[in-house]
């Protein structure tokens, strides 16, 4: 029950951080308007399925938009919504006349009780709070009414407010309690009293929403809340359609190149100060170990100028852009470190690639054969220029050196992988095929289009297993769908992926307008297309079904695209022509044998035990809030939670290595070859990489039999 409360705690305190009760003045109304004309257009013209602007669309954006800035239900009251009312069928008829009259009322009475609210958290966490009064709240805020009055709406912030400090009384009652153990009969510390503790705890809770307000929530700008509302209005079309502010935009491209320029560090602002939570390895800052986690950021010098400008109180969108800049041009940070000395440091800036991003490999040996293990994060791509690291030269690459140590199967992982770039899919699938049909892609009111490899040399030709699961999305299900209907591959995994079977591509909205005065408008990732699998079908909402089911944790979570708002139907089209690949593996008695496998497994069994537990907690909308039955609910919980243990203390006997190149990278990279041994670890305890490994170990076998067999006939 203690994780169970902690984790919903923890989304209602980042639902207030995603909140400003102060909006800071960036008004253009001009721009406000040119945005909504070019992006009604672009939606109109170019989206794979276009909606009407009509009254049911204005109702659906009024929903979406006022659930998104206010989710909790704790800012405006019922009499705010019945005005706001009057807009309700008249969204569509303002985006035709670019006219943005709902928004700038929502958000200037947003702004309104935002600032109202401060008051009352602090009104309501300088009293001490009755944890012996029995009393409980409902967090299944979707289905509970907008308050009427504000002594209502001060009543919902004090149960979100105990709810919050109940956890921390809880945590410094245990900690004292350990802490206060008797040594040689004597106490460890001075006990303190359960009112100092209560204190304590809100004072807890009081740090927190301060750090929230100064971090978060007085950082957010006007041009931030309305990028909020244009996303509302976007993704009513689909959920994959969105609007990219320009630092949105920045942010896409790094993920899905796996790259950017500056000098490779992870920044977060706490307070007033920006402050290093990550060395990339690898990059200029690691480079030149001057830099330490820790150390605060308090002013920032460009190369050719003289001073320094300070980023104390900056926003942190603001100072990343003064930090970052081209490779090979040097910036100077004025650094408080960590043993709180102050110096100026030289960086010079340079690509920086986010390893985590990347495929990865290594070997591992199952009854005397040596196997190959390639993890694919990510289908990343440089869209400037498809000659620089992409997935699939990597993948080429790591499967050409996995060769080299002699494999006789291969493991490629697309667990988690949520997709990327559509060209790396059909190069990477040609690997393992001679040549043929991957995907078929079909625009609005356009013939489709068939995406084929047509490079006949085949990379791996021997046995091949692919991982699943439901956040395997997009590129993933179109590489595993490819696979599946050749025959190519076994597909192991949940029941289904996730079904995501459309295609975005990105539209600079600067390009769209002439001479804009109005600086940068940013982009919108809008769905073009619809793919299919080479039999026709479409992936949408059905994802891929695996060959070999195995239960996860996810397995009875509603995470998939058919459990999105606004998601496109699944439809079939014509099948192309292709040929199953031809090879001695026995497919069916493979997946026999597994299946059998999986039935007699305790882990797999306990595994589904525990689905089934975490789906009920995250059904349970109600907590209370007098401490004695928090106590023996959580206690209950952890007691249950103890059953499942053994799924976190599973561990194989299988051995995974890095290969040769990596390992003559760890004597002068410690941070690779620490991430290197943590990832073999994980191996190590993963069930569901055992099983794929068995899976792969059979097809091997199989194949040695059925060609013997075939041989002699």
């Amino acid at each position: 029950m203690k994780r169970k409360y902690n984790i919903l705690i923890l989304v209602l305190l980042l639902a207030f951080g995603s909140c400003s009760f102060t909006s800071k003045v960036n008004n253009d109304p001009n721009k406000d308007k040119l945005l909504v004309q070019i992006i009604t257009l672009a939606l109109e013209q170019l989206h794979f399925q276009p909606k009407d602007f009509n009254d049911e669309f204005s109702k659906d954006v009024f929903n979406t938009y006022l659930n998104r800035i206010d989710p909790l239900k704790r800012f405006f009251l019922k009499s705010d919504i019945e005005e706001f009312e009057e807009f309700k069928t008249e969204i569509d008829n303002q985006l035709l006349e670019y006219d943005v009259a709902f928004f700038n009322l929502t958000n200037e009475r947003l702004v309104q009780r935002m600032a109202e609210a401060k008051s009352y958290y602090k009104e309501v966490l300088n009293k001490p709070f009755d944890f012996n009064k029995n009393e409980e709240i409902n967090t299944d805020y979707e289905n509970i009414e907008y308050v009427k009055n504000k002594r209502q709406l001060k009543e919902r912030w004090r149960q979100l407010l105990k709810f919050s400090t109940i956890s921390n009384y809880d945590e410094l009652i245990t900690s004292q309690e350990r802490d206060t153990v008797a040594v040689n009969g004597e106490a460890v510390k001075e006990k303190k009293s359960l009112k100092e503790l209560e204190a304590e705890a809100r004072g807890e809770t009081l740090k927190n929403l301060d750090a929230y307000y100064t971090d978060y929530i007085e950082d957010m700008e006007r041009k931030d809340w309305f990028s909020m509302y244009v996303n509302a209005i976007v993704e009513e079309f689909d959920p994959h359609t969105s609007y990219l502010a320009p630092t949105d935009k920045d942010r896409f491209d790094q993920q899905i190149s796996g790259k950017l320029e500056g000098i490779g560090a992870r920044l977060q602002k706490r307070m007033d100060y920006i402050k290093i939570v990550e060395v990339i390895s690898g990059g200029p800052a690691w480079r030149g170990q001057q830099v330490d986690v820790g150390d605060v950021i308090l002013k920032v010098r460009q190369e050719k100028e003289k001073a320094a400008v300070s980023i104390v109180g900056m926003r942190i969108d603001d100072a990343i852009k003064l930090i970052k800049g081209p490779k090979g041009t040097n910036v100077f940070l004025t650094m408080k470190k960590v043993d709180g000395t102050i110096k100026e440091i030289k960086i010079t800036r340079d690509l920086v690639e986010l390893e985590e991003t990347y495929a990865k490999s290594s070997t591992v040996e199952k009854n005397n054969k040596k196997y190959g293990f390639i993890n694919l994060p990510k289908f990343y791509i440089d869209f400037e220029d498809y000659g620089k690291r992409n997935a699939a030269s990597d993948i080429r690459q790591e499967i050409e050196r996995l060769k080299d140590q002699g494999i006789e199967g291969l493991v490629l992982d697309l667990r988690n992988n949520g997709g990327g770039s559509l060209k790396t899919v059909v190069d990477i699938a040609g690997l393992f095929i001679k040549d043929g049909p991957i995907v078929q892609v079909r625009s609005t009111n356009q013939p489709k289009e068939v995406l084929e490899d047509e490079d006949k040399s085949i990379v791996w030709d021997g046995p091949l297993v692919i991982m699943v699961n439901e956040l395997s999305a997009s590129a993933s299900e179109i590489l595993a769908a490819a696979m599946q209907d050749y025959k190519r591959a076994i597909i192991i995994g949940s029941k289904q992926t996730y079904g995501k079977g459309t295609v975005q591509n990105i539209l600079d909205l600067n390009r769209m307008v002439r001479n804009s005065s109005h600086g940068d408008l940013g982009a919108i990732k809008i769905t073009r297309q619809k793919f299919y699998r080479i039999n026709g079908g479409s992936t949408q909402l059905e994802g891929v079904k695996s060959d070999v089911v195995v239960p996860d944790r996810y397995s009875f979570v509603d995470i998939g695209e058919r459990d999105q708002d606004n998601p496109l139907e699944w439809d079939k089209i014509d099948a192309v022509k292709y040929d199953y690949w031809n090879s001695y593996f026995d497919y069916e008695t493979t997946i026999s044998n597994s299946k059998a496998r999986m039935a007699n497994n305790p882990q797999l069994a306990l595994i589904e035990k525990n689905a089934k537990w975490i789906k009920e907690q995250m059904d349970d909308d109600t907590y209370s809030l007098n401490y004695n039955t928090y106590k023996a609910e959580q206690k209950a919980d952890e007691k249950k939670a103890k059953e499942f243990d053994p799924i976190n203390e599973y561990k194989t006997n299988l051995t995974f290595e890095s290969l040769p190149y990596e390992i003559a990278m760890f004597e002068k990279d410690t941070v690779l070859k620490e991430k290197r041994t943590r990832w073999h670890k994980s191996l190590t305890k993963d069930v569901y990489v055992e099983e794929a490994l068995n899976v792969l170990d059979d097809l091997k076998m199989t194949y040695e039999i059925k060609k013997v067999a075939t041989v002699k006939d």
